[in-house]
């Protein structure tokens, strides 16, 4: 099965020119698939174009990926380059700080470059369900936060909202203050906790935030900690996603290279090709093409 898409959510990285402390340095003790050794590697075009030789790639987003934050236009810089050379990739997903002094600056400079669609800027969140904290500076609460967070819609740019599901109540209250602000939820609202009293509060959070009509999902990253990759599982995690926020709002999405630890690439496009199978054809092609075009803004002639 060969199946023609655009990638929502990839990311690439040269370790021997440009700085990924997570990727550098120690590991992070908190990373949500253990351990991480086999990405301290560089990952480029031509890997990625190797990863997915199997199918049709047509377009795809490149979501930052933790360049170092004393230069956060860097890694914008580094790709617009790229983009000059070769032609990939076709979009950018920024990071800028929403609740620094520098925000606007930062903010600004991102929006100057032309492929850069929205930021990705992971605000601070808990580790588990009870460790929660309410107003802590950087966190979704904190009104600098807030001030930030709005500069988006003056820039034209959507959010990549990556938290955890116990935050996504907390996220759906700013999509509902924010409602001219497109959001798009990463790696299916990370459902970690796959017991049922667990995948009970994923999903009451899903269908909560889903209410926000700006806020679309990213079908992506179903990897565990410590535990393999099983089709019957994350099946039921896909097709949950989808009648929760309706295939229109969602659109695939590989997280390469960070999915491979427990995937590859052809093994995980042909897995959800088969999961959504009983859709029509067009909401199929909507779901791999057409949805991440329209939310990224991409030209594209499919």
């Amino acid at each position: 099965m060969r199946v023609t898409l655009i990638d929502a959510h990839h990311h690439l990285w040269d370790l021997k020119q440009n700085p990924y402390p997570w990727l550098q340095e120690a590991n992070e003790p908190h990373f949500f698939m253990g351990n991480y050794d086999a990405l301290k590697k560089n990952y480029l075009w031509p890997d990625f174009e190797k990863d997915t030789s199997a199918h049709n790639v047509i377009a795809t987003v490149h979501c930052e990926a933790e360049w170092s934050r004393d230069d956060q236009v860097g890694e914008t810089k580094w790709l617009s380059e790229m983009h000059q050379r070769i032609g990939h990739p076709s979009a950018i997903v920024a990071h800028a700080w929403f609740h620094t002094d520098n925000s606007d600056e930062i903010l600004a400079r991102q929006a100057a470059f032309p492929l850069v669609k929205g930021i990705r800027s992971k605000p601070v969140t808990a580790l588990k369900p009870d460790a929660m904290q309410c107003k802590l500076p950087g966190s979704m609460q904190d009104p600098k936060w807030l001030e930030g967070f709005a500069r988006l819609e003056k820039y034209q740019l959507s959010w990549d909202l990556r938290v955890p599901y116990w935050h996504l109540a907390e996220a759906a209250e700013v999509a509902a203050m924010f409602p001219q602000i497109p959001i798009v939820l990463n790696h299916t609202g990370f459902p970690w906790d796959r017991s049922a009293e667990g995948l009970a509060a994923w999903r009451q959070a899903m269908e909560t935030i889903a209410k926000c009509q700006n806020v679309w999902l990213k079908v992506s990253e179903f990897g565990l900690k410590d535990k393999p990759w099983i089709y019957e599982d994350n099946k039921a995690i896909v097709l949950e996603a989808l009648s929760i926020f309706g295939i229109d709002r969602c659109m695939f999405a590989s997280n390469f290279p960070v999915a491979s630890l427990r995937i590859d690439y052809n093994t995980l496009v042909t897995s959800v090709a088969h999961m959504i199978s009983g859709f029509t054809p067009k909401e199929q092609n909507d779901f791999f093409v057409n949805n991440a075009a329209k939310f990224y803004r991409l030209s594209i002639s499919n």
